[in-house]
């Protein structure tokens, strides 16, 4: 009897719901809340980050479960940060780790522990990252199978199809820029034939030798950028400034910079709505100095290019890692990374010959979109050499 009252007074409510109908003001709350709760149905990271926490513990612990606390406190980070806190999540959604962010202890999984022991076979090693970093990702699945075999199409192909296997068009940006990075990490997106393809794993595997080695992942004229920007009408908050080694006119530097800013980083900020500025571009007289640190201290975000080891752009970069705020790092892979600011992750890209970098030009945009979306995250913690040694080093303007 109670059942059915129940069930009377089910179909009672339906009805009148039906009726009446949610109000205008409440549809719209229904809708935004179910924008927020839309969930990654992919880690929120590519999976080189996790990887190397995952190889940080190996290393403190020796493969053994290491206390949390512990864990953190060696590697001169906060247990309870937004960042440390993703690093265990992300660690975990790759299937790299066990042991949430309020766990005492954090270990490596089985298939954790292949992925970073050195003394795993080259070719073990290679099939279990593309196994947590691909195979092991539902979506990322689906889209290899789709490509695997195929040049890597367009980005706005990859992104219709990341929608057609259910990801949120929300998301879809992210996703594709991490399932490129990730292919490229682990050895499954090569250069053949002139062009970067998505390969077969078994393709893969028969490159590499049995014997156990560490393995590590591995057009043309860029349009002249930037217009004048004037330091009254700039709107920081949507600024993107780029440190770099800009030179004389038809120098080395100045086309390499053109060159970097016009193929990669322009292309790779248009989802983010943000403005790149160039220091050439700021037109205001004064002191050309204080309009440069006006950019680095106030732009939402810094993409700094440590390419030739320029003074000035290591000069800047020091300034805008004192006060913490979202910065990416670029470099030619043929420089060498300076010994201080090597603990930060920075996109590597091959510049040898047009080659070289053709090919991967879709492979470095994602790279540097998806560190870029990382890094303007609203939790996410901009962890630098100088926030290391003085993490209540606070800097306000």
């Amino acid at each position: 009897m109670v059942e059915l009252e129940a069930r009377l007074d089910a179909n009672m409510v339906g009805k009148t719901e039906q009726t009446a109908g949610p109000a205008p003001a409440a549809q719209t709350a229904e809708a935004a809340l179910k924008r927020k709760r839309s969930q990654r149905p992919f880690p929120a990271s590519s999976f080189e980050e996790p990887l190397t926490f995952a190889k940080a513990i190996f290393q403190i612990g020796s493969g053994q479960p290491v206390k949390r606390l512990t864990l953190f406190h060696q590697l001169g980070k906060s247990p309870e940060s937004g960042g440390s806190r993703q690093l265990i999540i992300n660690a975990g959604r790759y299937g790299l780790t066990k042991g949430g962010v309020q766990a005492d202890n954090i270990e490596l999984t089985t298939e954790g522990l292949k992925a970073v022991d050195e003394q795993v076979t080259a070719r073990e090693q290679a099939r279990t990252r593309a196994a947590l970093a691909i195979q092991g990702i539902e979506p990322f699945e689906k889209l290899y199978q789709k490509f695997v075999g195929n040049k890597l199409p367009a980005h706005a192909v990859l992104i219709d199809a990341a929608k057609d296997v259910g990801i949120d068009p929300e998301h879809a940006p992210e996703a594709i820029d991490t399932f490129v990075v990730n292919l490229r990490f682990t050895g499954l997106l090569k250069t053949l034939s002139g062009a970067e393809r998505i390969v077969s794993l078994d393709m893969l595997l028969d490159e590499l030798p049995t014997a156990p080695i560490k393995i590590s992942p591995d057009t043309q004229p860029a349009r002249q950028s930037t217009s004048i920007i004037t330091a009254e009408t700039a709107l920081f908050e949507q600024t993107c400034f780029y440190i770099a080694p800009i030179g004389d006119e038809g120098s080395e530097a100045r086309r390499h910079s053109d060159l970097f800013l016009g193929t990669l980083i322009e292309p790779a900020l248009e989802a983010f709505k943000l403005k790149v500025i160039r220091a050439d571009a700021i037109d205001k007289p004064g002191i050309i100095t204080r309009q440069i640190i006006d950019y680095i201290m106030r732009s939402r975000l810094v993409i700094a290019d440590l390419s030739f080891h320029n003074p000035n752009v290591f000069y800047e970069l020091a300034l805008r890692h004192a006060i913490k705020l979202p910065i990416v790092q670029v470099i030619r892979s043929s420089d060498r990374m300076p010994f201080d600011v090597n603990q930060m992750r920075t996109v590597q890209i091959d510049t040898t010959d047009i080659y070289s970098f053709a090919p991967k030009i879709e492979s470095y945009r994602a790279e540097i979109a998806n560190q870029v979306r990382r890094s303007l995250e609203a939790d996410h913690i901009v962890d630098t050499p100088i926030s290391t040694y003085f993490p209540n080093l606070i800097v306000t303007l």
